[in-house]
């Protein structure tokens, strides 16, 4: 920040003042503030089926960010985007036994069609292993067409007790990811790669928000997978939640839809496969991880605009400032929107571009256009500066710089101010009530784990001492077992 900076006044929403966001204060009710941000910040509606949802333009244009950013990663590990049909089968469902006994409580079926009732009812995609591995099956034959590494960008649908926008909702977007390899150390070896390479670098790196990685115990594994890699992060409540997961499915579903291929000896072998995904979720995990009293506070890399100009009130030559200033920030590859209108109160704009979370907003008015200068706020430190017009590119360009990497700290540190070391069930329960208890899985174990579903927590993931991931054959009772609240 420069000598001349200073803080805007709560709850004033901007420099300038004349409105207030009227949020519900996150100490206060954080549920409900959540809510009032989705709404306020025109992110999304509930839709007209219960448990759906309509994402809205602003709320879009940060999900379109987030796929490029997931996808490019995606590719860079070689994997290739395709679309598999959105009616599966039911008996697809019932060929392996543990993933449909996951499912079935989440499935949506249909079983009448033009103007009929179905011969067999077709479920309403939960997830794609099913179809994808019918479709496997007919094209693996041999060693050379392993790995056979496929993605795809697509909606599913599930049934869901208590809906919230972004977090758990009837029908959701997301991308799956699923892969064949010809052996189990090559398909250990590529689920840890899209943990690491892509889901968590991207989470960290593109959206700003810290993730621990680890594997799921049995109880929380996914339905059909042998294990269950994951990124979880804390909420700005101290819950946790499951940002991502990459799995490990062994050879079940191989069995289950018979896809195997002929070795270089000519010998059939059943292939060994991953599958992994994330979802419209992510965006849930950014109002909760970076939001404040005022709104959003979004990292430049996924907000649709990155800088607004506003024109404090009508005046010819400060909407030519403001529209010269504009293009100037669009020339330096900023995606920039200008706001003159000025038939609108400016403390009423001021407010909206806040809860959005449009990272900087340049402010020009008839007293500033004078002086030769312009008002630049920057929205997650919430200060604004006065600095000359010919040094805004300047300034804009060092908020924008340096705003992922302040956000993801200041969440690093609360996640780790809200996380204990413990010994005993004891203080696991009492500190996971507050954030993520860190404890000896031994300590907990599987009769630990019904003590903690019984007090609404769970077991996020389990981790060696030293945070890292256990890849190497570490017996799970030589870990830590990160304990908390979740979504």
């Amino acid at each position: 920040m420069g000598d001349g900076d200073t803080t805007l006044d709560a709850p004033a929403a901007a420099a300038g003042g004349g409105a207030k966001t009227s949020l519900t204060a996150r100490a206060v009710d954080f549920p409900r503030w959540y809510q009032e941000v989705v709404a306020r910040a025109e992110m999304a509606d509930n839709g007209p089926v219960r448990g759906s949802m309509v994402i809205r333009p602003w709320g879009y244009g940060i999900w379109e960010r987030l796929q490029w950013a997931i996808d490019e990663r995606i590719k860079a590990a070689g994997a290739h985007n395709a679309y598999f049909p959105l009616f599966i089968p039911e008996a697809f469902m019932r060929l392996e036994a543990e993933h449909v006994e996951g499912f079935d409580p989440e499935l949506w079926m249909v079983t009448r069609g033009g103007g009929r009732e179905l011969e067999e009812p077709v479920v309403v995609r939960p997830t794609s292993e099913t179809v994808i591995n019918h479709f496997f099956a007919k094209w693996i034959q041999s060693h050379r067409d392993l790995p056979l590494l496929v993605n795809q960008w697509c909606n599913v649908a599930r049934w869901e007790l208590r809906p919230r926008l972004f977090l758990r909702t009837t029908e959701f977007l997301w991308q799956e990811g699923h892969t064949a390899h010809a052996d189990e150390e090559g398909a250990r070896a590529y689920a840890l790669r899209i943990l690491t390479d892509v889901y968590r670098d991207a989470m960290e790196e593109v959206a700003a928000v810290p993730v621990l990685v680890g594997h799921k115990t049995a109880r929380e594994r996914f339905a059909g997978a042998v294990r269950t890699w994951t990124c979880e992060a804390m909420m700005g409540d101290g819950k946790a939640l499951q940002m991502g997961t990459s799995h490990e499915l062994g050879q079940n579903f191989a069995r289950a839809f018979d896809i195997q291929y002929a070795d270089a000896a000519g010998g059939m072998r059943h292939v060994w496969q991953t599958s992994w995904g994330a979802s419209t979720r992510l965006i849930g995990a950014l109002i909760m991880t970076h939001g404040d009293d005022f709104g959003l506070r979004l990292p430049p890399a996924l907000a649709p605009i990155e800088v607004v100009v506003l024109c404090v009130r009508e005046d010819e030559a400060v909407r030519r400032a403001a529209g010269t200033l504009a293009d100037e920030l669009r020339h330096s590859g900023r995606r920039v929107h200008l706001d003159d209108r000025t038939d609108t109160g400016f403390g009423r704009r001021s407010v909206d571009w806040e809860l959005k979370g449009v990272p900087v907003r340049v402010e020009i008015g008839p007293r500033d256009l004078g002086e030769g200068k312009a008002t630049v706020v920057t929205r997650h430190r919430r200060t604004k500066e006065l600095v000359g017009l010919s040094s805004v590119r300047e300034t804009v360009e060092r908020i924008c710089g340096c705003a992922a990497a302040e956000l993801r700290n200041e969440a690093l540190a609360f996640r780790t101010a809200r996380t204990a070391t413990v010994a005993s069930m004891a203080e696991t329960l009492e500190a996971g009530v507050a954030g993520f208890a860190r404890v000896p899985w031994r300590v907990v174990g599987d009769a630990g784990e019904l003590e903690l579903a019984s007090e609404s927590l769970s077991v996020r993931c389990l981790q060696r001492h030293d945070g890292g991931l256990a890849a190497g054959g570490e017996a799970d009772d030589e870990l830590v077992a990160v304990v908390g609240r979740s979504y």
